[in-house]
């Protein structure tokens, strides 16, 4: 049994390397990114549930009241995006060798995924200080869902990008993290579409 390495596309012959890759504690190539393929399918997953049952509850108009949208929301997809520019410059730099660098970017990255943490935190205080809270009406239960549970997962980003800022990571491993990153980014700049037009 072989496993074909995911940068033989990029030489001009293929690399066949041995199941067993002749160390058993590493993990073959591949595996992190078919790992970050089954989480994002979950997760896509997960938030398409929501949202589907978010469009129905709309539909449905006894107690249904959206609310005016904090404007630190604007901030925090604007931070999510710079976090996630910050991120590809990093991993483009790790891959042209460039290590010091790339730690200060994954820095900057981590930073401003803090950032944006802080302020969606400002955002469900503005809601608590007008008097929305979680079971208030549907709209605001479906809001501190999508926000919280996408938090959630973004703490997740910043725990494996400090295990990538603070370990001696492979290439695929960068890759893997900055692209859960992207996704997250993607994810939120959703989300936050489908509150501000329901």
């Amino acid at each position: 049994m072989a496993l074909l390495s995911d940068r033989a596309g990029k030489t001009s012959r293929v690399v066949v390397l041995p199941a067993s890759l002749e160390d058993p504690s590493k993990s073959p190539p591949g595996m992190y990114r078919l790992g970050l393929l089954i989480a994002c399918g979950s997760i896509l997953a997960f938030f398409v549930a929501l949202v589907f049952a978010f469009y129905w509850r709309s539909r449905t108009p006894p107690f249904w009241a959206p609310v005016t949208l904090p404007q630190t929301l604007w901030l925090s997809t604007a931070i999510i995006l710079a976090s996630s520019g910050t991120f590809e410059a990093a991993r483009r730099a790790y891959r042209r060798g460039q290590h010091p660098a790339a730690a200060r970017l994954l820095v900057v990255t981590a930073c401003l995924g803090a950032a944006f943490l802080a302020s969606q935190l400002s955002a469900w205080l503005n809601l608590v200080h007008r008097g929305y809270y979680l079971a208030q009406n549907p709209y605001s239960s479906f809001f501190y869902m999508f926000t919280g549970l996408h938090a959630a997962h973004l703490i997740g980003g910043l725990i494996a990008l400090f295990i990538v800022v603070l370990g001696r990571p492979r290439r695929e491993t960068v890759d893997t993290v900055a692209f859960y990153w992207h996704f997250l980014g993607v994810l939120w700049v959703a989300l936050f579409v489908i509150l501000l037009i329901s």
